[in-house]
């Protein structure tokens, strides 16, 4: 990669030690050292081992780029600088190609980025997984997955702006290719506490913002919501804006995210009307109320947003209102129903809108499972990713950090058994004797709390379902009883008197010994919240809701399934999330990801040493390191390890011919390195200190600056022999350059000289041959001059003889002419007179117009009515008589030609004529038809048998039979038809059963539209109100449009004595049932030819594309 550093091992270039296991000396002050030293460079990720440790930068970072993906993807684990990507990578190759199921398991406390991490994870092994609009598919739904569960399930916190509020655990499965199939979610210990009470300076879950801030004004006004968050009593106020965050996109991102897994609209709209119904149940308010009998009841004080809760979720106001007021309680065959007073009606409030919201959140997580599961059913392979709270130890602890402490410490457990087991497989792997590492197993914490009879936990559950009056401070006398001589539990009201004086623990708590440490847990609330009780009667009131979302969540308020059995207990459902999930991770490769918030400022460029330490200690980092460094602290192939070391040892330098374990021994016998410090396996070198290691890379390093001062050396030489060499060459050139430019210019020189001396002779020639050629051609001109002047004098003498000739015969001729015309005028005087000039007048016009007619007698064109031939007109008086009779023969030879027609030839002809006088000029189409009959019957149904049940039902003249295309209006397709026309009716019949689909009599056509280009396109407008109009007008397509809508015309015309009116437009309007649609006609090339194709753009419109 340009302009990139290629490194090739994990020690290149090191910052600090990119892997813990290497670190000398080992301790708390070195490890955070460390930590910070990386940090301050933005190297937020180092190793313990196969161990990724992560630290929140608080800003972007340039190293998650595509670039990035390729340059880790098929990499092995220590090439590289600690990333991610690495581990990701490792896991997925694993899996893909040694059929290994992965799970990668991502711990944390609140701020630490552990589901940026998991986001990291997964967008990674998407990137690296194959192609395909079906795989695709299936990565987007998976990392679609995430907006969602974060919108329902995250929420601001004082160390974290976006916290998880809830475990999760997803299941990714592949094929035998490592293309993603689908996945499984599985959620743990929801913080449903919220949702009705935050602490200062917290926010609710985001969805409530969100869809506060960006649905829109109707889309509340639906849900009966308003944009101000004071309005609503569950939304703390003091952090409803959180700086950076756009709650009204994020919203919009949510709804995106669930139309793409797979959400369907009114499952949309359901999810977000229970949103609504949790919001506005914190509005409901009480009152006390004294009853008769002394007892207080409670009632609502404003029903308006009781009210607007049953609207949305389909529920009886007075069923709601009772089940906030009774209780009913259901011991064997009786009912006893007892008043709620104030605080047992606030109390009934938040338990509905905590469990309704908790179990919206599972419903969720089984909707996006049923959309993400794999579809086929072939064998899988798994990576599961997990992103769980890390150890929590706070000022005050309750229930929740019990339970979630209780669960890291199972992890912690399940990773020393992992990671010993890795280690122990990988000895033996290599034929290296295994020796027990002494560590401190926490099993006996995990027993403590998990003990079916002892643990704390079974306790709890004992104690919740004992009858009478219990508390919290007799599950805390309990505990004192039963726990007090454990080493781990400590409290002050035990048996145990070292604790009696011990003022840092409250008479109300007890403190568990964790392996990160000690934790102070406050009893209060622990029975309450391990109930986890919701009152039947409202069980029962959200059953009878007619919202089907709202009544599949809570199937036990059914009155035919009521079970009297108390439901179980939040510890133990939680107690068996967890062994389900340590039996499903036990039998997978485990990966692990560390995060550790480096400040609580949510600052860049922060890094607070006394908050890291005291999330190093509680993740017990340290303690991975030990159990790491307890056998051997280094280890790697022979081929890599030769190829890095090689050039310590001559014999191994520059190149090794035998094996790689054989050279690694030359190696490690010429540097003289103790054989306690190493071991050889089958494949790889065994380095049991780190100061071995660095001793290795100090050497490298010195010998890497002697090569480099060698490689100098060398390199100089050459430069300064290739410098010398080239100006060599160069001299040599520009000298052989110089001589040619020399002889060049002399030889340039030399014939010019020689050119200049050839035209001087050349000219002198040229000039004698002239002056001879000269000389003769005077010679020649002189004689050609003579000889044409004498034949000049003897033509001239000639021509004057011929004119007195010419001159004597004109005068005797003329004399002739005037004495002829003496003696005729002499003659004929006596006989006209005065009318003597217009007699001669109406004699010559007569003999005119004789020799005219005789001529034209002779220039007759043909007889046929279409010859334009007509004789020039010979002169200007007959003008108009030359029209005249040009018009005249040409009515009586149409006349003649008409008289040899049939009748049925005169039908055809009229036909035409009146399609000339509809279509000419105005119909692109029509010039085609001019030569092609009319035919009318083209599909001779009286002889076909196929159509003998049309003829049949059909008795009158069929005028024309032709089959059709009628265009759908739906999608433009066109469906063939017989289109038949009688005197009456215009009848359309299915062309393979010849049923009869619609009869329409003439009267009821009132219009043909077409277009004006060159299509086969028409419809047929029906009257409005008649039967036949009830499916719409007809829009068809047919080769013989011209024939067929002339032949309508006349048909109509004859029975209706109304022309039928022909409407020519690029654009009209067709009756579809209730609907009109607009037929646009447009020019385009078509992929069909020269077919002209019907589209349908929306519901108003069609368009015909003609070529």
């Amino acid at each position: 990669m340009a302009k990139m550093e290629v490194k090739t091992s994990l020690l290149d270039n090191m910052i600090g030690v990119g892997d813990m296991v290497l670190l000398e000396p080992l301790n708390e002050d070195s490890f955070i050292n460390n930590l910070k030293k990386r940090f301050d460079h933005n190297e937020v990720y180092t190793y313990i081992g196969s161990v990724v440790i992560s630290i929140n930068p608080y800003r972007p970072l340039p190293i998650y780029t595509p670039e990035k993906v390729e340059e880790y993807r098929n990499r092995n684990f220590y090439e590289l600088s600690p990333h991610i990507f690495a581990l990701s990578d490792e896991a997925y190759r694993s899996l893909r190609d040694q059929d290994k199921d992965q799970c990668i398991l991502i711990t944390g406390e609140s701020g630490a980025g552990k589901t940026e991490a998991s986001k990291l994870v997964m967008s990674y092994v998407a990137a690296v997984c194959g192609k395909g609009a079906e795989v695709n598919q299936v990565k987007e739904q998976l990392l679609q997955s995430n907006p969602v569960l974060e919108a329902f399930g995250n929420a601001k916190t004082v160390r974290n702006d976006n916290s998880s509020r809830f475990g999760k655990y997803m299941d990714i499965e592949f094929d035998f290719k490592g293309d993603p199939l689908g996945g499984v979610i599985s959620n743990y210990l929801l913080e449903k506490s919220r949702v009705v009470k935050q602490p200062r300076g917290e926010r609710n879950f985001h969805i409530f913002y969100q869809i506060l801030s960006g649905a829109s004004e109707d889309f509340l006004c639906k849900l009966k919501l308003e944009q101000d968050f004071s309005r609503y009593n569950y939304l703390g106020l003091d952090s409803a804006k959180v700086n950076g965050v756009d709650d009204a996109a994020n919203f919009r991102t949510v709804r995106n995210a669930m139309q793409i897994v797979g959400f369907m609209d009114h499952e949309t709209q359901s999810v977000f009307e229970v949103v609504a119904a949790v919001l506005k149940l914190g509005n409901i308010e009480f009152k006390p109320e004294s009853r008769v009998n002394g007892l207080d009841e409670s009632k609502i004080k404003d029903k308006n947003e009781l009210k607007e809760i049953c609207e949305l979720t389909g529920i009886d106001q007075s069923v709601l209102e009772r089940a906030f007021s009774f209780r009913t309680v259901e011991a064997k065959q009786e009912k006893v129903s007892t008043t709620l007073n104030v605080a047992q009606a606030y109390y009934a409030r938040d338990a509905l809108a905590k469990n309704l919201y908790s179990r919206l959140f599972s419903w969720l997580v089984t909707r996006i499972n049923e959309s993400i599961k794999a579809q086929t059913k072939v064998r899988k392979k798994v990576m599961g990713v997990l992103d769980i709270y890390g150890f929590e130890i706070f000022e005050d602890n309750s229930f929740e950090q019990f339970i979630i402490n209780y669960c890291n410490e199972k992890l912690q457990q399940i990773f020393i058994e992992l990671t010993l087991k890795e280690e122990q497989e990988e000895y033996i792997r290599e034929g290296i004797e295994w020796t027990h590492i002494e560590y401190f197993n926490n099993a006996i914490i995990c027993d403590l709390i998990e003990n079916n009879q002892t643990g704390i936990l079974a306790m709890l559950d004992e104690e919740c379902l004992r009858p009478g009056t219990v508390t919290d401070d007799t599950f805390l006398e309990k505990l004192n009883q039963v726990c007090a001589t454990h080493q781990h539990f400590e409290s002050r009201m035990s048996k145990c008197s070292r604790f009696l004086n011990d003022t840092s623990l409250p008479h109300s708590c007890f403190r568990i010994q964790h392996y990160a440490g000690k934790v102070m847990y406050q009893v209060e609330g622990f029975v309450d919240k391990n109930n986890d009780l919701l009152y039947r009667d409202l069980s029962q009131a959200m059953w009878k809701a007619n919202h089907s979302l709202i009544k599949a969540l809570f199937p036990e308020g059914n009155p035919a399934k009521i079970n009297l059995k108390r439901p179980p207990t939040a510890g133990s459902q939680f107690k068996a999330s967890v062994a389900t999930l340590m039996k499903n991770l036990q039998t997978k490769n485990p990966n692990y990801i560390r995060c550790i918030k480096p400040n609580d400022k949510k600052a860049a460029h922060i890094f607070n040493d006394a908050l890291v330490c005291h999330q190093i200690r509680y993740l017990g980092l340290l303690e991975n390191v030990r159990v790491r460094r307890a056998g051997y602290a280094f280890r790697q192939a022979y081929e890599p390890c030769l190829e890095r070391y090689k050039m310590l040892c001559k014999q191994t330098w520059p190149h090794w011919r035998g094996p790689a374990r054989a050279g690694v021994e030359v190696l490690f016998n010429e540097l003289e390195i103790p054989e306690e410090e190493f071991s050889f396996g089958r494949s790889k070198i065994f380095i049991r200190n780190p100061r071995t290691l660095f001793k290795l890379e100090d050497l490298r390093k010195q010998r890497l600056e002697d090569l480099a001062t060698l490689i100098e050396k060398i390199y100089r030489g050459w430069k300064c022999r290739t410098r010398f060499l080239l100006m060599k060459k160069s001299q040599i050139v520009i000298a052989s350059w110089y001589r040619r430019y020399a002889q060049q210019k002399k030889y340039q020189k030399i014939k010019s000289s020689a050119i200049i001396v050839q035209s001087y002779i050349r000219g002198w020639k040229a000039r004698k041959l002239l002056r001879e050629l000269k000389h003769q051609k005077r010679c020649n001109e002189a004689a050609t001059i003579i000889a044409a002047y004498w034949h000049g004098t003897q033509a001239r003498r000639e021509l004057r003889r011929l004119k007195e000739e010419a001159r004597n015969k004109h005068a005797i001729a003329v004399i002739w002419a005037y004495w002829l015309g003496y003696k005729v005028r002499r003659e004929y005087r006596k006989f006209f007179r005065a009318n003597a000039g217009r007699k001669i007048y109406e004699f010559t016009l007569q003999r005119l117009m004789q020799k005219y007619f005789l001529e034209m007698k002779n220039k007759m064109p043909s007889l046929s009515p279409i010859d334009k031939n007509w004789p020039a007109r010979p002169y200007l008086f007959l003008d108009s008589t030359h029209k005249e009779l040009k018009r005249i023969f040409h009515l009586w030879r149409c006349k003649k030609y008409r008289d040899q027609f049939t009748d049925q030839q005169k039908l055809i002809y009229e036909e035409k004529l009146e399609a000339s006088e509809l279509f000419k000029d105005k119909k692109a189409l029509y010039p085609a038809s001019v030569g092609q009959p009319f035919q009318g019957a083209y599909l001779e149904i009286s002889k076909n048998p196929k159509y003998k049940k049309l003829k049949d039902a059909v008795d009158e003249k069929i005028i024309i039979a032709e089959v059709v295309n009628k265009i759908n209006r739906a999608n433009g397709k066109a469906t063939s038809r017989i289109f038949l026309l009688t005197k009456n009716n215009v009848l359309l019949a299915d062309q393979k059963s010849g049923n009869i689909k619609s009869e329409v009599p003439l009267g009821d056509v009132t219009k043909v539209s077409m277009s004006s280009q060159n299509d086969g396109f028409f419809a047929v407008h029906l009257k409005e109100g008649s039967g036949a109009a009830g499916k719409g007008d007809f829009l068809l397509s047919s080769d013989h449009l011209i024939e067929m809508a002339t032949k309508l015309y006349r048909t109509t015309l004859s029975q209706t004595k109304q022309k039928l009116n022909i409407e020519i437009s690029d654009e009209f309007l067709v009756q579809f049932r209730q609907d009109k649609v607009c037929v646009k006609f447009i020019q385009g090339s078509q992929k069909n030819g020269n077919i002209p194709t019907c589209k349908r753009k929306n519901n108003r419109l069609l368009e015909v594309a003609v070529p």
